[in-house]
């Protein structure tokens, strides 16, 4: 029994992951073959075995500046995830707050954060503070849209049960409401998730003393380009890493979905 449940796990994992791994490698060989067939310059564009061979290399540095990055990372997104549900929670509690905010709320996402971390840094310096306000401010937008839909878009029939048991607003968010919010609350923070360390390097690339953000500026005026996908490469790994653990955590706070 436990052999048939491994086997059929196994395909289950070849069926998601084969076909995007082969993908990819195809488009590495084609990529390898190409720039070595057409002698393309390192500089421009190195092969997928030079990236490999700078990766290794370039290990014992990046050490430091990976650590740099996942300290801003999760400040960042730790900060908006704060600010995320308490600004969920008053766009649900009152709806004036809701008319007057989430209309700014959409406009702040037009503003492209490459204009506002000079200013950042320019105003507070290249310390931490600016980095983990700039990751604050792209990663809150998607929790506090998702998580304040969740909200409204519980079970109204149940939302008019506990209303009928006089239940307050808050024994019905507890017991109901707020449940029924996290699968989209989840949605919301992968997308954070996502945008974290990417919001991360950029602001480290506009001023910092580590990271990989300032990995790459160095590497663009050295003219390695192979350090800079290497650091894409990094960034990238981060990225799907914290991804994975957030769906772990998910699978296991909502492990009560299953049984419904």
């Amino acid at each position: 029994m436990a052999a048939s449940r491994r086997l059929a796990l196994m395909r289950q994992v070849l069926h998601q992951w084969l076909p995007p791994a082969i993908l990819l490698t195809s488009l590495l060989v084609v990529w390898e073959v190409l720039v070595r067939l057409f002698d393309v310059p390192v500089w421009l564009l190195p092969a997928p075995s030079r990236v490999g061979q700078t990766f290794v290399e370039s290990l014992p540095i990046l050490g430091g500046h990976v650590v740099a990055t996942l300290r801003v990372t999760a400040l960042g997104a730790g900060l908006a995830l704060v600010t995320g549900i308490g600004l969920a929670l008053a766009l649900d509690a009152v709806p004036l707050i809701r008319r007057a905010v989430y209309p700014l709320l959409v406009v702040s996402q037009t503003v492209p954060i490459v204009a506002i971390a000079p200013l950042l840094v320019i105003g507070l310096g290249f310390g931490l503070l600016p980095k983990v306000l700039v990751v604050a401010l792209v990663t809150f937008f998607p929790i506090t849209v998702s998580l304040a839909g969740g909200l409204r878009d519980a079970d109204r029939d149940m939302v008019r049960l506990f209303q009928a048991m006089d239940a307050s607003y808050w024994q019905t968010l507890r017991l109901l409401r707020w449940p029924a919010a996290l699968p989209s609350f989840f949605r919301g923070l992968r997308i954070a998730v996502t945008y974290s360390v990417i919001a991360a390097v950029i602001a480290e690339w506009i001023g910092a003393e580590a990271g990989l953000g300032v990995y790459i500026a160095r590497s663009l005026r050295a003219f390695r380009t192979d350090q800079v996908f290497v650091a894409a490469l990094v960034t990238s790994l981060l990225t799907l890493i914290l991804f994975a653990l957030l769906v772990v955590l998910e699978r296991r706070l909502l492990a009560w979905k299953g049984t419904e």
